[in-house]
């Protein structure tokens, strides 16, 4: 498929009045770490998890390495890191990620600074499957794909599975996003979100939960915010004409995509970009709320 944009949205009502590729199998990048906030929110409110607390032998909790607090530092802008993905090299163990990311290294104490890490969500995500028992793919499949009917999202773990893919992936390996990357398709990306944030997945209490701010700041230069907000696992700004925005935007070496919901139309777009920027799909989610 050549479409340099794909997108899908939804009515207030969780209708869909545009998909433009039902059939489509894309990745969801950092869209998934909204999965996994929502999934670590249940299993809290079972009593199993909690958020507050400093998790064994660490001096942070599951809620700053939601919010981006913990002091941990991100891998993606790790040199090696670059390069080893550039050159089709298989993906580090996690002892090797945590030793060239300096994760032993923290920019701070926790809660005294915000800095994106996808580091810490790879954290999550194995408190989560130890909790669970289960992969992380299983769990999110179980808390929240198979409550709402939903077909294509699956976990991608190997080259196979993004060999699948609708926009070739030219051989990267899915190991290289450590919080792990879910596949799908658009519109049942935005079912999902819709789900989490307007539906009965989460209570009203864990929805606001996730709305709390960690990170208010000013507009990001060459993207659709106008300010910059980060709550649980959501990303949270006022964006170019349309409002507030509620979701994630995430990027690889080949795409891009933001899943947001914007309560001003009461829409939520899921919008996919060729390319490793989340820029494009951002506007691009902006041009379908506007030719609604």
């Amino acid at each position: 498929m050549t479409d340099r944009f794909l997108s899908a949205g939804l009515d207030s009502d969780g209708r869909v009045f545009r998909d433009d590729a039902p059939g489509a199998l894309l990745p969801w990048w950092s869209f998934t770490k909204t999965l996994i906030a929502a999934c670590v929110l249940i299993r809290a409110r079972e009593g199993f998890m909690d958020l507050d607390a400093e998790m064994p032998g660490r001096p942070y909790s599951l809620r700053q390495l939601m919010t981006h607090t913990s002091g941990l530092r991100d891998y993606g802008p790790v040199g090696t890191y670059q390069q080893a993905v550039s050159a089709g090299e298989d993906p580090w163990s996690v002892a090797k990620l945590l030793l060239e990311a300096r994760a032993d290294d923290p920019l701070g104490p926790p809660g005294s600074k915000w800095c994106y890490s996808n580091i810490g969500y790879m954290f999550l995500r194995f408190a989560l499957e130890v909790s669970e028992g289960a992969p992380l793919g299983e769990v999110i499949h179980r808390r929240l794909i198979a409550p709402l009917g939903l077909k294509s999202p699956r976990m991608a773990m190997t080259p196979a599975d993004f060999a699948a893919l609708t926009w070739d992936a030219d051989g990267y390996h899915p190991g290289w996003v450590y919080h792990g990357c879910m596949i799908g398709s658009p519109a049942d990306a935005a079912h999902l979100l819709y789900g989490i944030l307007q539906g009965d997945l989460l209570s009203g209490a864990e929805k606001e939960q996730m709305m709390q701010l960690s990170l208010n700041e000013g507009a990001i230069d060459g993207r659709i915010w106008r300010t910059a907000g980060y709550g649980l696992g959501l990303m949270i700004g006022q964006t170019e004409h349309h409002g507030v925005g509620i979701g994630h935007a995430g990027c690889g070496p080949m795409s891009g995509n933001l899943v947001a919901y914007f309560p001003q139309s009461g829409v939520t777009v899921a919008s996919f970009s060729r390319g490793g920027d989340e820029a494009p799909a951002e506007w691009e989610a902006l041009r379908v709320i506007s030719s609604r």
